[in-house]
C-alpha cells in the first residue's frame, strides 16, 4: 500500500494515503514499541518473541516511512489537505505511539495557517490532545503547549487567534497545586513497628531466613505488579502529574505575558511613528483577545509573584498603553473598546481570586469603564463584553463610593437612551442594582428644580468629566427615566417605571431578580421576533392608494394573525402583488409613450396647417402681381 503512494496518478496517491491511515488506526497497538538493544538481540529467545520483534520492527519502519511521505506531500499544494488530515487524525487516534514528536511538530506548525481547513484541522487535533489526556497520560499535552509557546515566540506574536485559543481547552487540577502531604500510612506503620520492638521479647524478634526471603519475594512481586499496572493504565503518580501541570502552566503564562508585552510595545511604537491610530484597529495584535480570555479563565493559577506585574500591564492596556495622558489617548485608539473592557474584567477576576494577597487600587479601572460606556458602538463592539464588565465591576461589587455610584447611575441612564434594547436593558438592571445598594443615590429620583437634594462636594453636574468622582452626579436628576417609561419595548418601559417608583426610605429592601447578562441575552432573543404595534390612526390614513399595496398589507395581516402561512400560498400572493406592480410600471411607460406620440401628432397637424396658410398667402400675392 505504501508503494501505491508513489504512483503518477494523483487520485491513487490520495486514496493510498487514506487507506494506509485506516489500516494504521486499526493495527497500531495500545502501547509504545521499544526496539530491543544489541545485548537483547544477542540473547536466545523463543520463536514467538522473535516473531513479535519482527512484527514490531516492520510496523515501525513502515509507519516511519508513511510519516515521512506525509510530511513530504504536505509541502505540495494538491496533496496538502489530504496529508494534513492524515497527520491530525493519527495524532488524535494514537497519541501514545512512537514518532509522536514528528506529528506534533507538523500539527503545531499549521495552527496559524491562513488556510481555514488546515487551521481548523490542526486546532481540533490539539484540542483533542488536551481533552483526552487519558490516551497519553498528559505527556503529549506538555509537549504541545511548549511547542505552541516556542511557535508564538518565533513568529513574534503574529499568528491567527485560534493558535492561542486552543489553551482554553486545557484543564488543570486544583488539588495538584497544594503542597505534598507526608504519607500517613507510613507514619502509622512506623509507630506500630516501634511499639513492637519495645514490647516484643528478643526471642520473638528472631525469624528464620526462609520467612525473610519469602517476605522479600512477595514485596518485590507487589512492586512489579504495581509498576506494570501503572504503565498499562497510564496513571502517573502525583509527583509526575504535579510536574507536568507546573510545566504547562509556566509555558501558558509565559505565552500570555509575552503577548501582553508585545501589544504594549507595538502600540506605543505605532503611536509614536504615526501620531494617531484608527479607532478599533486590532490588526497589529490579533492574539490579545484569546490571551485575555485565557487569563480570565486561569487567573487563580497565577503565581502571586507575577500578579503585580500582570495588574500593571492590564492597567496600562486599559488606559491605552502609556503613563502620559496624550500618548495614552493615542495608544487607546489602537485597542478596541471590547479589548479595553476585557482588560478591566480580567483585573477584577484576578483581584477576586487572590483577594487575601493583594492590595491594589482599582480606581483606574472604574475611570476607564466610566469613559468606555460612551465610546461603545453596538455594531462595532461586542455587547457581551460590555455587559460582563457591568456585571463584574458594578452589579456584583459591594463597596461603592456614593459619588462614584451616582456618576455611574447617571451615565447608565444616559447610555440607555442612545443604544439598542438589549444594551439598554442590561444598563437599567445594573442601574437598579446600584440604587438598591446605595440608598442616598435614590435622591436622584426626586424632581427638584435644582437637582437632587444631596449635591455632595460638587454643586453642579459635569457631564463631560472623565473621572466619576468629579462629575457631581448627585446634583442631577434622572430625567431619562421619564423618556424610558415611554419606550417602544415593553420590558424597558416596565423596568424604567419600577425604578422611578423606588422609595428613598432606608428600611426598604430590594432583591435583584436577574443579572445584566441574563437580561441582555433574553432581550437579544426577543428582539429577533419582536414586532412593535403600529399606530392604527396613521396606518389607516396612509392606505387606500391602490389594490397592490392593500394586497400586501392583507398578506402581512394574515401572517401576523395566524403566525404561520403556507409557503406556496405566500409565494402565490407575493407573485400576484409584484405582477400588479410590474403591470403598473408597464402601464406608466405606455402612458408616457402615448403622450409623446400624441404631442408629436399635434405638432405635425399644426405644422400642416401652418404650411397651408403660407401656401395660400403665396398664391394671393402672385395673383395681385399679375
Amino acid at each position: 500500500m505504501l508503494q501505491f503512494c508513489l504512483d503518477d496518478d494523483d487520485a491513487i496517491i490520495k486514496l493510498g494515503l487514506l487507506s494506509l491511515l485506516a489500516v494504521f488506526k486499526d493495527i497500531i497497538p495500545g502501547y509504545r514499541i521499544r526496539l530491543p538493544t544489541e545485548k537483547e538481540l544477542e540473547m536466545k529467545v523463543s520463536k514467538e518473541v522473535k516473531k513479535m520483534r519482527f512484527y514490531e520492527s516492520t510496523l515501525l519502519s513502515v509507519y516511519k516511512a508513511y510519516l515521512q511521505k506525509l510530511v513530504l506531500l504536505e509541502k505540495k499544494s494538491k496533496f496538502q489537505h489530504v496529508a494534513v488530515r492524515c497527520i491530525c487524525t493519527l495524532l488524535e487516534a494514537v497519541p501514545h505511539f512512537n514518532f509522536r514528536e514528528s506529528l506534533l511538530a507538523a500539527v503545531v506548525k499549521n495552527i496559524g495557517s491562513q488556510d481555514d481547513v488546515i487551521r481548523k484541522l490542526s486546532c481540533s487535533a490539539i484540542k483533542s490532545l488536551f481533552v483526552n489526556e487519558g490516551k497519553h497520560g498528559g505527556a503529549a499535552s506538555v509537549e504541545a503547549v511548549e511547542l505552541i509557546a516556542d511557535h508564538v515566540k518565533a513568529l513574534n506574536c503574529q499568528l491567527h487567534p485560534d493558535s492561542v485559543e486552543v489553551f482554553i481547552s486545557l484543564s488543570f487540577h486544583e488539588d495538584l497545586r497544594k503542597p505534598e502531604e507526608p504519607d500517613k500510612q507510613s507514619k502509622v506503620k512506623y509507630k506500630k513497628n516501634r511499639k513492637r520492638k519495645n514490647v516484643e521479647e528478643p526471642s520473638q524478634l528472631q525469624e528464620s531466613d526462609r520467612k525473610r526471603s519469602k517476605k522479600e519475594l512477595t514485596a518485590k512481586m507487589r512492586e512489579e505488579v504495581t509498576a506494570d499496572y501503572k504503565s498499562a493504565v497510564f496513571t502517573p503518580d502525583v509527583k509526575e502529574q504535579r510536574k507536568m501541570q507546573s510545566d504547562m502552566l509556566s509555558a501558558v503564562f509565559e505565552t500570555y505575558f509575552r503577548i501582553l508585552k508585545h501589544v504594549m510595545q507595538s502600540t506605543a511604537a505605532s503611536s509614536q511613528a504615526n501620531g494617531t491610530l484608527v479607532a478599533g484597529e486590532s490588526g497589529a495584535h490579533p492574539l490579545l483577545a484569546p490571551c485575555l480570555n485565557g487569563l480570565g479563565k486561569f487567573t487563580h493559577f497565577i503565581d502571586l509573584d507575577y500578579i503585580g506585574d500582570l495588574m500593571n500591564y492590564l492597567k496600562k492596556l486599559a488606559a491605552g498603553g502609556s503613563s502620559s495622558d496624550n500618548s495614552s489617548e493615542k495608544c487607546a485608539k489602537g485597542l478596541t473598546v471590547s479589548e479595553r473592557l476585557q482588560c478591566c474584567i480580567v483585573a477584577f477576576k484576578v483581584m477576586r481570586s487572590n483577594l487575601d494577597a493583594l492590595n491594589v487600587d482599582l480606581q483606574g479601572f472604574f475611570v476607564q469603564l466610566y469613559n468606555l460606556i460612551l465610546e461603545y458602538r453596538p455594531g462595532r463592539d461586542q455587547g457581551e463584553v460590555l455587559v460582563e464588565a457591568l456585571k463584574i465591576m458594578l452589579f456584583e461589587d459591594r463597596q461603592h463610593d456614593m459619588q462614584k455610584a451616582a456618576a455611574f447611575v447617571k451615565r447608565l441612564a444616559t447610555f440607555s437612551l442612545c443604544f439598542g434594547s438589549a444594551e439598554s436593558m442590561a444598563a437599567l438592571v445594573t442601574l437598579k442594582q446600584l440604587l438598591q445598594k446605595n440608598v442616598k443615590c435614590r435622591n436622584l429620583l426626586e424632581n427638584d428644580a435644582g437637582g437632587g437634594s444631596v449635591s455632595g462636594s460638587i454643586a453642579k453636574y459635569q457631564p463631560y468629566a472623565t473621572d466619576p468622582n468629579l462629575s457631581g452626579a448627585l446634583a442631577s436628576v434622572l430625567w431619562e427615566l421619564n423618556l424610558l417609561c415611554k419606550h417602544y419595548q415593553p420590558a424597558i418601559s416596565t423596568i424604567a417605571s419600577s425604578i422611578s417608583t423606588m422609595s428613598t426610605s432606608h428600611n426598604q429592601v430590594y432583591l435583584a431578580s436577574t443579572s445584566p447578562q441574563q437580561a441582555f441575552r433574553d432581550l437579544s432573543l426577543e428582539q429577533e421576533s419582536f414586532n412593535p404595534k403600529p399606530d392604527l390612526r396613521k396606518s389607516n390614513n396612509k392606505r387606500k392608494r391602490g389594490s397592490g399595496p392593500s394586497r400586501l398589507a392583507s398578506v402581512e395581516e394574515n401572517v401576523n394573525s395566524t403566525g404561520s402561512l403556507d409557503e406556496d400560498e405566500l409565494r402565490k400572493k407575493l407573485s400576484d402583488h409584484f405582477s400588479l406592480l410590474r403591470d403598473f410600471k408597464e402601464s406608466e411607460k405606455l402612458r408616457t409613450e402615448l403622450d409623446r406620440t400624441t404631442s408629436a401628432l399635434q405638432l405635425y397637424e399644426e405644422y400642416k396647417k401652418q404650411k397651408k396658410k403660407t401656401a395660400r398667402r403665396g398664391i394671393k400675392i402672385g395673383g395681385k402681381g399679375a
